[in-house]
C-alpha cells in the first residue's frame, strides 16, 4: 500500500502574506533606530579597534 506523497511548505499566497507582514515589522524596527545607550556601547567597543587600525595605517606610510 503506497502512501500519497505529501507536499510540504506553504502556498504562494500564504508566503506572500507572511513576507508582507515581516517587511512591515522590519521596517518599523528600522525606523526606531538604535537606542542611545547601544550606540554609545558600540562606540566604546569600537574605540580601541579603530585606534589600532589608525596606527596601522600610519605605520604603513613610514616604510
Amino acid at each position: 500500500m503506497k502512501e500519497a506523497k505529501k507536499q510540504g511548505g506553504l502556498n504562494a499566497e500564504i508566503q506572500s502574506r507572511i513576507g508582507h507582514q515581516l517587511r512591515a515589522m522590519y521596517d518599523d524596527v528600522v525606523r526606531q533606530g538604535v537606542p542611545d545607550r547601544f550606540a554609545e556601547l558600540i562606540r566604546k567597543l569600537d574605540g580601541p579597534e579603530a585606534a589600532a587600525a589608525q596606527i596601522d595605517k600610519t605605520d604603513e606610510g613610514r616604510d
